[in-house]
């Protein structure tokens, strides 16, 4: 995608919890922005698949982090597809799966998880110039000086409408699942999931995708950046 990136320095940070329509929503962006795509969540995700590949206990800290630092992560940046692979092996529909998820928050929990990766994520901003990064911590600690920061949210029944009807899952049993990874994102101790005191907040449930991609063009229109 490369040759398909404008110039000019465009950083946009999407944040909101699962179900919101964030990754969605940004790929579009960034698509229309020709711009870079960043998926903090699949990092974390993929640090995950390595820990429960390791075998060591999600409780223990120290060991999470020590095969966190280890791992060899790589994420693309395309967002018309990209993959992610950990020491060689593609695990891009691996971190999707029940495990993954069940597991992901206790790790990213994890300060010196958080730390390995917002510093990683701040270098691939720096490098990318022009991009739009999804996430839970992007508009609030990793990218607080974005050209725009917006926290997008649903109510609870769409967000586990969404993603039961992405997962085939059943929908009750999604809505607990996404209450409990609420929780735990909006409690944890460092970086908790929140919105940044200058984001915009926009509530996707009665809109549609292009609606919102289109209502977030026109507010970078406005600050000149898009």
């Amino acid at each position: 995608m490369e040759e398909n990136v404008r110039a000019g320095r465009c950083v946009v940070a999407v944040d909101g919890p699962s179900g919101s329509g964030k990754s969605t929503v940004s790929r579009r962006l960034a698509t229309g922005l020709g711009a870079r795509y960043l998926d903090t969540g699949a990092m974390y995700r993929a640090l995950t698949w390595a820990v429960l590949r390791s075998g060591v206990e999600l409780t223990d800290a120290e060991s999470v982090a020590k095969v966190a630092a280890e791992a060899d992560l790589r994420i693309g940046t395309d967002p018309q597809g990209y993959a992610v692979t950990v020491d060689g092996t593609d695990v891009s529909t691996a971190i999707r799966g029940a495990e993954v998820t069940g597991a992901v928050s206790a790790v990213a929990a994890v300060a010196a998880v958080r730390e390995l990766l917002v510093d990683r994520q701040r270098r691939v901003i720096a490098d990318a110039g022009r991009i739009v990064v999804e996430g839970r911590d992007i508009g609030s600690v990793v990218a607080p000086d974005a050209d725009l920061k917006v926290y997008l949210t649903a109510s609870e029944a769409a967000r586990a409408q969404r993603r039961s009807a992405e997962d085939a899952a059943d929908v009750a049993a999604t809505a607990a699942d996404l209450s409990r990874r609420d929780r735990l994102d909006s409690t944890r101790k460092v970086n908790p999931l929140q919105q940044a005191p200058d984001a915009i907040v926009l509530d996707t449930t009665e809109l549609g995708i292009d609606e919102v991609v289109a209502r977030l063009r026109e507010m970078l229109t406005e600050r000149g950046v898009a």
